[in-house]
C-alpha cells in the first residue's frame, strides 16, 4: 500500500511538479482553492488557506492521517501558526518552502550558509515585504523547534531561484520573471542588467528541489532544521541570459543599467542585488540528494528544445 502525502498547494510551477513526482511512491492530496488545473491523479481538497476556519474542516474533513504534508506556500507567521496547530493533527512530518530572500543582502557571505544575518535584523525597508514575511514564518517554527514538546518533525528549505516548466523566465533586473523573455531574446533585443549581470547565482532546477523535499522526509538529521538549497553550479546572472540566447541560437546584448540608487528605487529587488551561492555542505551531511542538473541541461527542459 501506497504511503499518504498531502501537497499544500498542488497547481503552482513546484507544488504541480512536486505533486507529479511524488505520485511514484504517494497517493497524493492536494488542497488548493480550485482555481488552476492540477495534475491527473491527486485528489483534490478545496479550501482558502486564508480562511483558518475553512481550512481546518477542509483538512479535518478528509478524516486521513498523511504519512507527510508538503506546504509550498507557507507566506507568513500566520500560515505557519497554522501548519501547527491543524497539520500537526494529521501528520507527524511536515516540509515547508521558505526562500534565500530572508538574508539582509548586504551582509551576505559568499557562499552563505544557514547561519547569517537577516532582513529584519537590521531594520530593513524589506522586513514587511515578501522577505520579511518568510522570515516571520521561520521564526514560528523556530521557536517551535525549541520547544521538545512538539512531535510535529519539520524541515524548511531556503531555495534561491528555482527556474523550469511552469516558471517564469528571468533571474535578474530589469528581466526578471519576464513573461516575453524569450521573444526579447529571439529578437534579439539589449537586455537591460543592472551591473551588467555581475553578480553570482545559484538557479535550482524545480525538478532536484522537488527531488530534495521528498528525499529529506525520513531522512532524521533533517528534522526540525532549516536548510539552504540551490543548483550545483555557481554563475554569472549574465550567463543565465547567454545560456538561454545559445539555446535559441541568439546571441545576446547587455545594456549595463548603474547600481547607483537603483536599490532605492527599487527596494523589492534588493535580494536580487547580490550573490545569491549556498554552502550545502549541511544538506549533504544531512544525507539528502543533492541537486544535480546543471543550468544549461534545465534550461534546455524549460524551453522544451
Amino acid at each position: 500500500m501506497k504511503k499518504k502525502a498531502l501537497i499544500i498547494g498542488g497547481s503552482g510551477g513546484l507544488s504541480g511538479r512536486l505533486a507529479v513526482l511524488a505520485k511514484k511512491e504517494y497517493e497524493v492530496w492536494t488542497l488548493t482553492r480550485g482555481k488552476r488545473p492540477l495534475p491527473e491523479g491527486v485528489t483534490p481538497i478545496l479550501a482558502d488557506r486564508e480562511d483558518t476556519a475553512g481550512f481546518q474542516a477542509a483538512v479535518f474533513g478528509q478524516n486521513i492521517r498523511w504519512d507527510v504534508v508538503f506546504d509550498c506556500i507557507c507566506m507568513n507567521e500566520l500560515h505557519a501558526e497554522q501548519d501547527l496547530q491543524v497539520l500537526s493533527k494529521v501528520t507527524g512530518r511536515l516540509v515547508v518552502i521558505s526562500t534565500d530572500s530572508v538574508y539582509d543582502p548586504s551582509k551576505k557571505h559568499t557562499p552563505q550558509n544557514e547561519q547569517g544575518i537577516f532582513i529584519e535584523e537590521q531594520g530593513t525597508p524589506s522586513a514587511c515585504s515578501y522577505a520579511g514575511n518568510k522570515r516571520k514564518m521561520e521564526h514560528v517554527f523556530l521557536n517551535y523547534f525549541n520547544d521538545s514538546t512538539g512531535n510535529l518533525q519539520v524541515t524548511l528549505f531556503r531555495p534561491g531561484h528555482i527556474y523550469g516548466p511552469g516558471f517564469l523566465l528571468g533571474c535578474f533586473p530589469e528581466h526578471s520573471r519576464q513573461e516575453n523573455l524569450v521573444e526579447i531574446i529571439r529578437n534579439k533585443e539589449p537586455l537591460r542588467l543592472v551591473v551588467g549581470g555581475i553578480y553570482l547565482t545559484q538557479p535550482i532546477f524545480v525538478d532536484d528541489l522537488a527531488h530534495a523535499m521528498l528525499n529529506c522526509v525520513e531522512k532524521e538529521k533533517t528534522y526540525n532544521e532549516i536548510f539552504c538549497i540551490g543548483g550545483p553550479e555557481a554563475v554569472e546572472n549574465k550567463r543565465y541570459y547567454e545560456i538561454i540566447g545559445e539555446l535559441l541560437g541568439k546571441s545576446i546584448t547587455v545594456t549595463e543599467v548603474p547600481l547607483t540608487s537603483y536599490v532605492e528605487a527599487h527596494p523589492g529587488y534588493a535580494g536580487h542585488l547580490c550573490h545569491r551561492i549556498y554552502d550545502l555542505s549541511k544538506l549533504k551531511e544531512a544525507g539528502v540528494s543533492l541537486p544535480s542538473t546543471t543550468l544549461y541541461d534545465g534550461m534546455k527542459k524549460t524551453l522544451k528544445l
